[in-house]
């Protein structure tokens, strides 16, 4: 009998989940919509009837426990705490709620952190010790692996990179402050360079017109990869601004390779050339040419249920 681990990942819209085996391969895979099931309660039932559903309809296997990503989860405590972006509020104790609807072992995590699990287990930095990994979506989500352990700090919530400040005073974050790296260096960032720099220069540019908020970061990569000189001026500014990101947390861990994941990174070498060339001329002189900037080796689309899955697996082998 085959086992598998379960691996949800919960977004403030859809929970994707499926059943993953020890290499990678997902077997089965489902999603529910997180924002119809306010009540905590009535969530933890249906998912946890889910995933028994899925269970059911493949033969031969057998769960043997459950990682779930989550924005603001504590790993330590088993929480989701104070998430602005799901249905519940407060501090939601959802390991326990699952694992006694389940009798399972219930391990949860940040959707970064359970990114860099993924990339650890599944993904290019199997036999990498030291690493990063940021994922550029709307903001910037942040694992930070040192010696082959996630790390997680005093209070659980270690490596919230996107919230390091990298302009005092700057953009405006939803974190309550200002001038944090997601604000520069993520997908909703370059569209905020963008509309700037519209409003600043006087170049021609597709870009114009578009409506403002129907803006995005793939319109921008498209416009860039046709000469569009605002688009490229606006990845160029997007670059040094991660590049800067990533080398101050470089000096804290000395990481093998930094794994750029999401929508952002999709933009290939638009990106990935000008990061490179900024760490390399910012970087202490001491780590120049030791850090890899890499994609992640894991698909997209099986990212997060991966990730979950990875820290399930993680825990199991303890």
């Amino acid at each position: 009998m085959k086992e598998v681990v379960a691996g949800i990942d919960i977004g403030g819209t859809n929970t994707v989940f499926g059943l993953v085996d020890r290499n990678g391969k997902i077997i089965a895979e489902d999603k529910l919509l997180t924002t119809s099931y306010p009540d905590i309660e009535e969530y933890v039932s249906v998912v946890v009837d889910a995933v028994k559903r899925s269970c059911s309809r493949v033969n031969n296997i057998k769960l043997t426990g459950i990682g779930i990503g989550a924005p603001d989860a504590n790993y330590y405590k088993g929480t989701i705490e104070l998430a602005a972006n799901l249905v519940w509020k407060g501090i939601i104790p959802l390991s326990s709620l699952i694992s006694n609807k389940i009798n399972l072992p219930v391990a949860i995590t940040n959707d970064a952190n359970a990114a860099a699990l993924g990339e650890m287990i599944f993904g290019a930095a199997k036999n990498v010790k030291d690493f990063i990994i940021l994922t550029l979506g709307t903001g910037l989500g942040s694992g930070m692996v040192i010696n082959g352990e996630l790390v997680y700090g005093y209070t659980g919530f270690a490596g919230e990179l996107g919230h390091t400040i990298v302009v005092p005073g700057g953009r405006d974050c939803g974190c309550g402050r200002q001038g944090c790296l997601e604000t520069y260096a993520s997908a909703s960032g370059l569209v905020r360079t963008v509309l700037y720099m519209l409003s600043e220069m006087k170049e021609v540019s597709s870009l114009r017109e578009i409506a403002p908020s129907e803006l995005n970061a793939k319109q921008i990569a498209e416009a860039a990869k046709k000469g569009d000189i605002i688009a490229i001026e606006a990845f160029d500014y997007t670059a040094e601004m991660l590049a800067f990101g990533i080398i101050n947390a470089i000096v804290f861990s000395s990481p093998e390779a930094v794994y750029l994941f999401g929508g952002l990174a999709n933009a290939g070498d638009l990106l990935f050339d000008p990061v490179r060339k900024y760490v390399d001329q910012n970087v202490m002189a001491l780590f120049r040419g030791t850090v890899k900037i890499l994609p992640s080796g894991i698909p997209e689309n099986n990212a997060a249920v991966l990730g979950a899955a990875a820290l399930a697996w993680k825990e199991l082998s303890k």
